[in-house]
């Protein structure tokens, strides 16, 4: 049993469809519209505004005239008002979870798991807001004093993805509001909807016009463009592919912004001999197909000892193989669509191509028949080192494996790559565990873990994996610069 069509059409309702600007929820130019789709049905869910850039210059317009009067905000203010947000999204966490369902895919219970994740950031920034820290020193020669204090970088342009639609907008708008920022939030075209629903929430948390705009659009280059060029802009946050990152970096250098970039992965999962082989398939399985493997910090390669490879792979498409897949919206579903017919195309013939290269799928390997855009989760041995799955982001429920000899094999297959996002390491061995670990270039590692995301943590990579930290205490200092004010000797008289 699953939710009925009524309970959809309830939520759907309470979903603002316009553009958020200055306070206001209003239509795009010329009352232009974009419809959203169910990717389970390929069914329209809503049409909402589709905004112009003369939108996102209106935008740009609110959030430069209330940046002065937010950084004045008290931090414990802006901190309150995070925290209002952090009670009201649980409050409505079914809410929240349904939405990302219908529109992304993910099955409920994983929807769920995200609306707690994404809170945690609203939680955790609420707590840093009153924390923000400078200091004062004498200056080395005793002549005078050095005051150093950190204010906010100013108006930001946050530009989520598709892939999860809340945990993405809370991560970015949480340290800005913490921090003083005021933003314009351009949220993934396929997936709008849950960042309309949170800009409301943010609203009724007491959150004042101007400091959080957004511009949901099927024209993203032609909104964001002119923002980026805009002298009062000062940071641009991207998460998303690494050819859009680098486009966003280039752009971004004209005016010499702040730029946070979280981009492609191609994560490693390393699984040596001595390791438990359970624990290792239960990481395998939350590391893999946690969003149908529809994210950067998914495992993309199986790097497997060879004297542990057979039987790892054969428990591991056990396992993947029993995985149901369906609307999220049901009950038993474990596994939902792909967010569009384009993805799992790609996902397809990265598979077709591995097969006819020699790799043997232990299970799955096609689409799944009917409505919707369903791939079957997909386990490959065998798998050519000149494949392209090894070398590209799936984003899919495809585990393809790979086997090594040795440590140094080991660390150069998980190098082999322009991505360092995040690397598993399954071991007993606790020095083998930080030995690897030490070698990798990634800037996460999960130890004996399938799951490494947490609010209080820095999320971020290194090589073309991007710039910058998400969360942790590191996360507010994207949105804060340095003044150092030198101040004369008290005693000079």
């Amino acid at each position: 049993m699953g939710i009925s069509a009524d309970r959809e059409a309830e939520l759907l309702a309470q979903v603002p469809t316009g553009l958020l600007i200055d306070g206001q929820w209003r239509d795009a130019a010329g009352g232009r519209t974009f419809d959203v789709e169910d990717p389970a049905t390929g069914k329209t869910l809503l049409s909402i505004a589709d905004a112009s850039a003369g939108d996102g210059a209106l935008a740009m317009d609110a959030a430069a005239a209330a940046q002065a009067g937010w950084a004045r905000t008290a931090p414990r203010e802006r901190g309150e008002i995070l925290r209002r947000a952090f009670e009201l999204v649980t409050e409505r966490a079914e809410d929240f979870a349904l939405l990302m369902t219908l529109e992304m895919g993910k099955p409920l219970a994983e929807a769920r798991g995200e609306v707690t994740y994404g809170a945690e950031f609203l939680r955790w920034f609420s707590e840093e807001a009153v924390r923000i820290s400078g200091r004062y020193s004498t200056a080395p020669d005793g002549k005078s004093r050095l005051l150093v204090n950190r204010k906010p970088v100013g108006p930001c342009l946050l530009i989520t993805p598709w892939n999860f639609p809340l945990a993405m907008a809370t991560r970015k708008i949480a340290p800005a509001v913490a921090a003083g920022c005021t933003m314009v939030l351009k949220p993934a075209k396929l997936t709008p909807l849950t960042s309309q629903l949170f800009a409301a929430v943010m609203m009724e948390a007491g959150l004042p016009a101007g400091v959080l705009n957004v511009v949901s659009t099927t024209a993203a280059g032609d909104v964001t463009g002119p923002i980026l060029k805009d002298s009062r802009l000062r940071k641009v946050s991207f998460t998303g592919s690494t050819p859009v990152g680098q486009s966003l970096i280039r752009d971004a250098a004209e005016n010499v912004l702040r730029t946070s970039m979280e981009l492609g992965g191609n994560a490693p999962f390393i699984v040596f001999e001595d390791a438990d082989l359970d624990k290792a398939v239960d990481g395998a399985m939350a590391a893999k197909l946690r969003n149908m493997g529809e994210a950067c910090t998914a495992a993309n390669r199986f790097i497997v000892q060879d004297t542990v490879a057979d039987e790892f792979a054969e428990k591991f498409a056990a396992r993947v193989g029993a995985m149901t897949t369906g609307r999220g919206t049901e009950e038993d579903t474990k596994i939902g669509p792909l967010i569009d017919g384009k993805s799992r195309d790609k996902v397809h013939a990265l598979v077709s191509e591995a097969l006819d290269g020699g790799a043997v799928a232990l299970v799955g390997g096609e689409p799944e028949d009917g409505p919707g855009y369903f791939y079957r989760p997909t386990v490959l041995k065998n798998v050519p080192a000149d494949a392209r799955i090894l070398k590209e982001e799936i984003f899919g429920p495809v585990a393809p494996i790979v086997t090594f000899s040795g440590e140094d094999e080991a660390v150069a297959l998980a190098n082999n790559t322009e991505y360092g996002l995040v690397s598993y390491v399954f071991t007993r061995d606790l020095n083998r565990g930080l030995r690897i670990g030490e070698k990798l270039e990634t800037g996460m590692l999960g130890l004996n873990a399938g799951v490494v995301s947490n609010a209080a943590a820095p999320f971020g990579g290194v090589k073309q994996s991007g710039l910058g930290r998400e969360g942790g205490a590191e996360g507010i200092d994207e949105y804060l610069y340095t003044q150092y004010i030198g101040i004369a000797d008290p005693y000079a008289g």
